[in-house]
């Protein structure tokens, strides 16, 4: 296969180069906390896990150990770190410095950063090298739900008839929309038919493809791989963006990736995302419409068809059926207003 066939082999070296990267930042026993738990994490779980922790330890720096740099800081300082500390540094997150950057948590970004404190805190405290888990005295800081941004049925129409023909274009993104807008159509029809994740369609090669009944693989969250089936409009939105790459001369032989970009080679995650803002701004500028959005708008559609919640989180694969009920269960209110009127209070005359 060519150079560029294995997309999710490639980003893995490319984060592992990046963790090892942040590391000279960070205090030495994170490299030991990082190898204990390599064999249940993905690369970009621990690269997640790298950038919380300087965050972690440059506010230790900064307001507990203050004649310390992070790299210097010892498991004899995190043993003298306490719940209060920690609770400290969830306040801190609100407002806060970093390199030069001022930059804010939402509840959510808190929640992670403490989920990763208090991985690190448990993992030396089982290995005997911590008195105390004073990480698991600091509460999760309560999350609230979040609303479901999705497009409507006419809306999922109106942002595929955008790519079609363009209206609505700046000059600039018209000038060289006659070029990508088959590629585009594709893009958006295989998210709103599919419900993938960007990193999956990122990932896509020509082969991931067979048109005989409708199929594709895709890589997971995880490295799993799974079947997936798509529908006739969905094969025909692809099928022309196979014929118009077959016929392009200048896509290279050894170019495995499905979507290219402009430059001819695999599309990015930052492309994907800025052409799907670009047609969404168009017909919803209310909404910030992004490539979750589309899955989320797919996941909608299938769960109000289906009513299956186990099936919505098979086809997205969610490991956790409850992740699903999280996301889709408002969904219900629309049940909950189609029976409104079904239990009648006062009899009709003629009954």
């Amino acid at each position: 296969m060519g150079k560029s066939s294995d997309y999710y082999r490639e980003r893995n070296e490319c984060n592992l180069e990046r963790i090892d990267s942040l590391l000279e930042e960070l205090p030495s026993f994170c490299e030991d906390y990082l190898r204990g738990v390599e064999t249940r994490t993905s690369v970009l779980t621990r690269l997640g896990y790298c950038y919380d922790l300087r965050i972690f330890f440059d506010f230790l720096s900064k307001k507990k150990f203050r004649n310390k740099s992070p790299k210097e800081l010892t498991l004899e300082d995190l043993d003298n770190v306490n719940d209060t500390d920690i609770e400290i540094f969830l306040s801190y997150l609100s407002h806060y410095e970093f390199q030069g950057r001022k930059l804010t948590c939402n509840e959510r970004a808190k929640a992670r950063k403490l989920s990763t404190v208090r991985s690190m805190f448990k993992y030396f405290f089982n290995k005997g090298l911590l008195e105390a888990n004073n990480s698991a005295k600091v509460p999760t800081p309560k999350l609230h739900e979040k609303e479901i941004i999705r497009l409507e049925s006419d809306e999922v129409s109106d942002i595929l008839d955008a790519a079609e023909d363009g209206r609505g274009l700046s000059d600039h993104a018209d000038s060289y929309h006659e070029k990508t807008k088959i590629r585009d159509i594709a893009i958006l029809t295989l998210f709103l038919g599919t419900g993938i994740r960007i990193s999956e369609l990122v990932g896509l090669n020509n082969e991931s493809f067979n048109f005989n009944d409708n199929s594709f693989l895709v890589t997971r969250k995880g490295g799993n791989q799974a079947i997936l089936y798509f529908s006739e409009e969905v094969a025909d939105a692809l099928s022309a963006y196979l014929a118009q790459k077959s016929e392009d001369k200048r896509v290279p032989k050894d170019e495995h990736a499905f979507f290219l970009s402009m430059q001819y080679r695999r599309i990015t995650v930052r492309a994907v995302e800025n052409l799907v803002k670009k047609y969404a701004k168009i017909i919803s500028p209310l909404k910030k419409i992004t490539p979750h959005k589309l899955r989320s708008t797919y996941g909608t559609s299938l769960y109000r068809s289906t009513g299956d919640i186990y099936l919505v989180a098979d086809v997205l694969g969610h490991k956790d059926v409850n992740t699903t009920r999280k996301h889709y269960a408002a969904i219900t209110e629309d049940h909950r207003k189609s029976v409104a009127n079904a239990v009648k209070l006062h009899k009709k005359d003629d009954e």
